[in-house]
């Protein structure tokens, strides 16, 4: 699911409530990714003026991530890329929140960074509140060695 455990949790208490039996889906289950997106606008939208979202108009992580930042009364721009960058949005002395949605591509973020750089002389001062270190083992058939047929 692209929901963020916040999101997933507060749909599975009303549902408990309406349902007492119901069994949620364990925490594993929610996308690490939109959540630590989301926990990330919410922390540091507050040092912003404005809210850059990297990602596309369909993509519902990403429109999340754009409604976080105008709740917190930012801002805040869904856009594919620098090439839907409007030069009014911004002032020079802006500073400018840029995320992305869990698909968008590190090449896109890039030329968006570039892109103010060159166009406001920005500096970049990359944070981050969680480091992403998760890893997807191979299905168990696939990570066993193929079978050698022995000549005799």
């Amino acid at each position: 699911t692209t929901l963020s455990v916040d999101d997933a949790t507060r749909i599975i208490n009303r549902l408990k409530e309406r349902f007492p039996w119901i069994v949620g889906p364990p925490k594993e289950d929610i996308c690490y990714a939109t959540q630590n997106r989301q926990e990330a606008v919410r922390l540091l939208s507050a040092a912003a003026d404005k809210v850059i979202v990297l990602g596309s108009q369909n993509s519902s992580n990403s429109q999340r991530l754009r409604e976080l930042a105008a709740d917190m009364g930012k801002p805040a721009y869904l856009v594919d890329g620098p090439q839907d960058l409007q030069l009014a949005w911004f002032q020079p002395t802006d500073r400018v929140l840029v995320t992305a949605g869990a698909s968008a591509p590190e090449t896109v973020v890039q030329a968006t960074i570039d892109f103010l750089s060159e166009h406001f002389n920005a500096t970049v001062a990359e944070q981050s509140i969680r480091e992403e270190v998760v890893v997807f083992p191979l299905p168990k058939k696939l990570r066993q060695p193929p079978q050698t047929i022995g000549a005799s």
